[in-house]
């Protein structure tokens, strides 16, 4: 479950950034390896923040890290923070944005992701995402 106001008891484990990169209406979408934790979904660049990081040095590695897409924090809007509770954990979760001026050249790390795709968010809703991301693109784009 997502929050927007921290829950009652809430006790985060970590930490996770994530970004919308948007290029003309679309996002990036990233296809997570079929043995890496939420296998064979898709998401957005995201990650955990590193001890010695804050969100917005964290979302500038992951981006640089999972899609070789360089930039400076003064290019990115933090959009909002949200509180996730699994059942067996919870986590504070930063949801990042950053719009494209032109067509990157996205090279994805194969550790972590076997394709990617630019697709619209009302797109992205129909694709086999990671737990809550379809909240998440509702709510970053004021979808119902």
């Amino acid at each position: 479950m997502i929050y927007k106001r921290k829950p009652k008891l809430f006790n985060p484990r970590f930490e996770v950034v994530s970004c919308f990169c948007e290029y003309q209406g679309k996002i990036l979408m990233l296809h997570r390896q079929d043995y890496k934790d939420r296998g064979n979904t898709w998401g957005v660049p995201a990650g955990k923040i590193d001890n010695d990081e804050v969100p917005i040095e964290a979302i500038l590695r992951e981006l640089r890290e999972e899609t070789s897409i360089q930039r400076q924090s003064i290019d990115l809007k933090h959009l909002t923070k949200v509180y996730v509770r699994y059942p067996d954990y919870d986590f504070i979760y930063h949801i990042f944005h950053l719009t494209l001026d032109r067509e990157e050249n996205v090279e994805i790390n194969l550790k972590e992701h076997k394709s990617f795709t630019w697709v619209s968010p009302q797109e992205a809703l129909k694709m086999e995402l990671v737990p809550d991301q379809d909240i998440c693109i509702k709510m970053c784009y004021k979808l119902d």
